[in-house]
């Protein structure tokens, strides 16, 4: 198991190394002649080229090797339950506080004194 993963790789890169192909180059294709009309009546057609072969269907690359699985660690044991508390007792209710007393009525103020009296006048114009 120690040497698994770098066993796969050699494995692999041996079978990608294997299906190399050789790099085909197709000649560029050569311009059709330009057509000059000429009047006059039609030629003959012509007779009809023999077909082409069909070329070699290559070979498929291997597959590579799948690595192996690593292991599953185990579970961890549950641990137990804690013991619940007692409760504890309710107390008691206090007793009810006394109202306080009313407190005195204040003095009177004193009357006020009346005022003098003002007067406000319009303020006056130039002699024209």
């Amino acid at each position: 198991m120690k040497y698994a993963a770098a066993f796969s790789i050699v494995v692999a890169s041996l079978a990608l190394t294997a299906c190399q192909r050789d790099v085909v180059v197709t000649p560029a294709a050569t311009p059709a002649p330009a057509v000059i009309a000429v009047p006059g009546p039609a030629g003959a057609t012509g007779a009809t080229g023999a077909a082409g072969e069909t070329g070699q269907v290559g070979s498929t690359g291997s597959t590579g090797s799948t690595g192996s699985t690593g292991y599953t660690g185990s579970t961890g044991a549950t641990g137990s339950t804690g013991a619940t508390g007692t409760m504890g007792a309710t107390g008691s209710t206090g007793d009810t506080g006394a109202t306080g007393s009313t407190g005195d009525t204040g003095a009177t103020g004193q009357r006020g004194k009346t005022g003098d009296t003002v007067i406000v006048l319009p303020p006056t114009q130039p002699a024209r």
